[in-house]
């Protein structure tokens, strides 16, 4: 019996200890479980940071990639803005000139009307669209609803009626419009032709005037030429033509660019380290040579398009001065500098192959001014004032009182001329004393300028002419100019100027002419007269 007992418990401790066993089992499965469950979290988690690493390593490599590819586009564009700036003159030796008379004239190209909104008419409504169903079947044998199908077939051709009247007032209407827009198509378009008949008529009014070398022809005309002479962006499109009649000389007044046309960086780079766009700095020698290389291209440009815009050959020669808009460094007050001035009649300027030259060496041999220090503003003095608006006006008096109407200049008595002439220099802003006639050595007046620039004294000769003034009147003065050690030498005349004179006056560099039309516009800008100077210069032949 004990072994029996003995056999019982045992196999009781045997049963339990299996129990615990299981249980060790289960909860080692459930560590194994956990662990198995962290290390492939774990495993996600690098391959997650992995993926996010790389994915920045990625975005951060685009983002340099841009950055630099951005670099090389803004260098790419300053070296297409310096290649522009290289072949300003070369751009206009290709093709024909900007505009022409030819050119300038208008075609009228007719256009047809579109109808198709009221070509097509809507579908006429049809009875079928209306008519009720006849009855069918035995109702029809026996006759049954026959009353009602009649008064739905009445009221059925009512609405067929309402529906044909809106389609005929809508038909009617349609009609109506398309002839409405017939005739406006009609007038729109002889009026277009009429505008395009009346601008031709006046294009070849301007043509003979042109032809005629009435001044105010050839001014706009060749006006025309230069408003459409194409710049790159930034470049000024200002300018003033007077056209002199007696010598054929035309004077050009231009706004060149200012020195900030001339791109500042050569390129631009960038440095992955610091994440920063670098620029490349241009050199200052490198930058003072393009800009007064631009300088020099515009400046044969623009006489270039004026001697190649003239097919009659009225304009003998240009005289031109090249400012710049800018603002003084030293003052802060806006100023314009002439920075290049020249002079050169049309058979010097044939010879040139200009699109073999080196522009500011052109220049040169072209003997014209150019300022030492472009780039700087450093001004030079125009070979032939366009005009003295720069100074300020001042109140009139004595003569300039007693003009009446429109006065005639060369009516005045000689003492009474010479004091107007006084008075317009005093007007400018200097100041002016009439001499004795006695006394006077040629010399009708002398003015001392204000301007800093300037100063010096100012011989003024005051020519009531009304006849050519002879070159021998010039060297006269150059003569006075010399003995008097005077900084400058006007000679003023109511008539004209010949060709000889002008150049005489151009070579001595101190002389300054002034002819009728440029005193009458000094008299209407500075003294509010309008005059008239005297006879008209004869009409000169055309060179051929």
């Amino acid at each position: 019996m004990a072994e029996e007992g003995q056999g019982r418990g045992g196999r009781v401790a045997q049963r339990g200890s299996g129990r615990g066993n299981d249980f060790q089992r289960q909860q080692q499965a459930l560590r194994r479980a956990q662990e198995q469950r962290a290390r492939q979290a774990e495993r996600e988690r690098k391959a997650a940071e992995t993926a996010s690493k790389r994915q920045e390593r990625e975005r951060k490599a685009a983002y340099q990639e841009q950055q630099a590819e951005q670099a090389r586009v803004r260098t790419i564009g300053v070296e297409h803005e310096v290649e522009q700036l290289g072949q300003l003159l070369r751009d206009a030796l290709v093709g024909d000139p900007p505009t022409s008379f030819e050119r300038r004239r208008r075609t009228h190209t007719p256009r047809a009307l579109d109808e198709r909104p009221w070509s097509r008419p809507e579908p006429s409504p049809r009875w079928e669209e209306f008519a009720p169903p006849e009855p069918g079947g035995l109702a029809a044998v026996l006759g049954l609803g026959r009353k009602r199908y009649e008064a739905e077939v009445a009221e059925a051709r009512v609405r067929f009626g309402e529906a044909q009247d809106r389609h005929r007032r809508a038909e009617e209407k349609r009609l109506a419009t398309l002839e409405r827009k017939r005739a406006e198509h009609r007038r729109a378009e002889a009026q277009a032709l009429e505008e395009v008949a009346t601008f031709n008529a006046k294009l070849d009014e301007e043509r003979e005037a042109y032809r005629a070398g009435e001044p105010a022809a050839v001014e706009a005309h060749l006006g025309a030429v230069l408003d459409a002479s194409v710049y790159p962006v930034g470049f000024p499109h200002e300018h003033r033509i007077a056209f002199r009649p007696a010598t054929g000389d035309v004077l050009v007044e231009i706004h060149l660019p200012p020195e900030a046309i001339v791109p500042t960086a050569r390129g631009y780079r960038y440095v992955k380290n610091r994440d920063e766009m670098t620029v490349l700095p241009r050199p200052e020698k490198e930058r003072k040579e393009i800009y007064a290389s631009v300088l020099a291209q515009v400046a044969l440009r623009t006489v270039h398009e004026v001697l190649t815009s003239d097919p009659d050959r009225i304009v003998n020669g240009v005289i031109l001065n090249g400012h710049v808009r800018t603002v003084d460094r030293a003052t802060g007050q806006e100023v314009s500098p002439c920075l290049v001035t020249l002079s050169a009649s049309r058979e010097q300027f044939g010879k040139l192959r200009l699109s073999q030259v080196d522009p500011a060496q052109c220049l040169r041999g072209l003997n014209a001014l150019v300022s030492p220090n472009p780039y700087d503003l450093e001004p030079i003095r125009p070979i032939v004032e366009f005009d003295l608006s720069k100074y300020r006006l001042m109140d009139s008096m004595d003569v300039v009182a007693g003009l009446d109407g429109r006065p005639v200049l060369v009516k005045l008595t000689p003492t009474e001329f010479e004091h107007l002439i006084r008075q317009l220099f005093e007007a400018i802003g200097m100041e002016a004393w009439n001499t004795q006639a006695s006394k006077d050595e040629g010399v009708d007046a002398v003015a001392v300028s204000k301007d800093p620039v300037f100063n010096g004294e100012c011989i003024i000769q005051a020519k009531r002419y009304s006849k050519l003034v002879g070159v021998e009147s010039v060297q006269a003065l150059a003569g006075v100019v010399e003995h008097k050690r005077a900084a400058k030498g006007v000679l003023i005349t109511t008539s004209w100027f010949g060709r000889a004179s002008h150049d005489f006056a151009r070579q001595h560099g101190r002389l300054q002419l002034i002819e009728g039309p440029e005193l009458k516009y000094l008299i209407k800008e500075h003294l509010g007269k309008d005059v008239i100077p005297g006879p008209v210069p004869p009409k000169r032949r055309p060179s051929r």
